[in-house]
């Protein structure tokens, strides 16, 4: 199995959201990667969208 085509930023922001250590994201099965993002994004856009007033 050859390791995950991604970037080292995008690696380091992954296993943080995952709370997994980067060793093991790098060797992560990319089948079992995807479902994990994919549960992130669910996550995410099950959060309510903060309204105009509130940005940042």
């Amino acid at each position: 199995m050859k390791p995950l085509q991604i970037s080292a930023d995008t690696a380091v922001k992954l296993a943080e959201s995952l709370g997994v250590p980067l060793e093991h994201l790098m060797h992560m099965p990319q089948h079992i990667l995807l479902q994990k993002i994919a549960e992130l994004a669910k996550d995410e856009a099950s959060k309510p969208a903060p309204s105009e007033g509130e940005q940042e």
